[in-house]
């Protein structure tokens, strides 16, 4: 049993080292014609020697690509799998030439982020735009972004509850919820979406929190950024949630529950950004840290992105529970609109 119209399935990331002697290559290729210097790369990739130059986010996306497999073969669907990064191996030009020896043509794309924006969607589709330059023969067409779907709210609901059930009644009246996500300039966040839909991605994030605070009963939560870097000068989004967390402390929370809305697997700034670095900052304040964990490895969560596909093999829009309309439905990295999610390009200075 096949796919209508679709003859394989491309898994598209982000890419991660793994291993010392790749981190500064790797950076190289994400920071690419910024002008960053290699000794600041070094001070960049601290946190990737921290785990002995090992990302994980390759291996959790080997087994996200596992189970699709696995639900696509328990569905009777005979669609393989590839897996392309943007910027380390396998890199996505090397996959593309591999899918079109394999003789495909008709390639669906999960992009393995939920949100709109520059960095979060855009970019993957120029990453789509370049495969289809490099072999016009194949035919891309990407998922529709996820935030919304029933399946995303009900698995990180469902997260969030058990960890505030896991706590009494007591230690509750001084527990906050934070929804974190990364954070971007806040110029970039303006542009999201372009002029017709501004702050698309920080509008999303905080329409999936909603989603899932009201999934999991939890009525009192803020959300907050975490991750930013760059020039300290440039306005990003806030508040950083350390920062946050500090605050909170001299208001007397004693307990933290952090849900990592905007991650969907247990990647550097989950691992090093939340469970490190802000786990030693409420260490050292004395406040109990509770990390809800994140879903891209829950079986359903594969089963979702098969849902997914299948709606766009048959013509149909996904369920959605959000109000604000889904973006990032492309084909061939055509972007939604004009200017939809449009980089911020430098200020050129004479």
């Amino acid at each position: 049993m096949a796919f209508k119209n679709f003859d394989a399935l491309l898994v598209l990331s982000f890419g991660g080292p793994e291993g010392e002697d790749e981190v500064i290559p790797f950076l190289e290729n994400v920071t690419r014609g910024r002008g960053i210097p290699k000794e600041r790369l070094k001070v960049v990739g601290e946190h990737y020697f921290h785990f002995g130059g090992v990302s994980p986010i390759n291996g959790q996306n080997l087994e996200i690509i596992e189970q699709l497999r696995a639900e696509l073969s328990r569905r009777g669907h005979n669609l393989p799998v590839y897996f392309g990064n943007r910027n380390w191996h396998p890199f996505a030009e090397d996959t593309a030439r591999e899918i079109s020896e394999a003789g495909h043509r008709n390639i669906l794309v999960f992009a393995t982020s939920a949100w709109g924006g520059y960095s979060a969607c855009r970019q993957y589709d120029e990453d789509i735009a370049r495969l289809h330059q490099a072999h016009p023969e194949l035919h891309f067409t990407k998922l529709w972004q996820f935030y919304g779907h029933p399946t995303f709210v009900r698995l990180m609901g469902d997260s969030l509850k058990q960890a505030m059930e896991s706590l009494d009644d007591k230690a509750l009246r001084t527990t906050r919820t934070l929804f974190s996500a990364h954070s971007i300039p806040t110029a970039a966040d303006a542009a999201a979406g372009g002029h017709e839909d501004a702050h698309l991605y920080s509008r999303q994030v905080l329409e999936a929190s909603r989603l899932v605070a009201e999934h999991a009963g939890v009525e009192t939560y803020e959300n907050v950024w975490q991750s930013r870097s760059g020039n300290p000068q440039t306005p990003w989004l806030e508040p950083d949630i350390i920062d946050r967390v500090k605050e909170l402390h001299q208001q007397g929370v004693t307990h933290i529950v952090c849900v990592p809305i905007g991650f969907l697997t247990d990647h550097m700034e989950v691992v090093w950004d939340l469970d490190t670095e802000l786990k030693a900052e409420c260490d050292k304040l004395g406040v109990e840290f509770t990390r809800v964990p994140t879903i891209g490895l829950e079986p359903r969560f594969a089963s979702m992105i098969v849902d997914i596909a299948e709606c766009i093999s048959r013509g149909t829009t996904p369920p959605t529970l959000s109000t604000i309309s889904v973006q990032g439905c492309t084909e061939n990295g055509v972007p939604c609109h004009t200017d939809c999610c449009a980089p911020i390009r430098p200020r050129v200075t004479e």
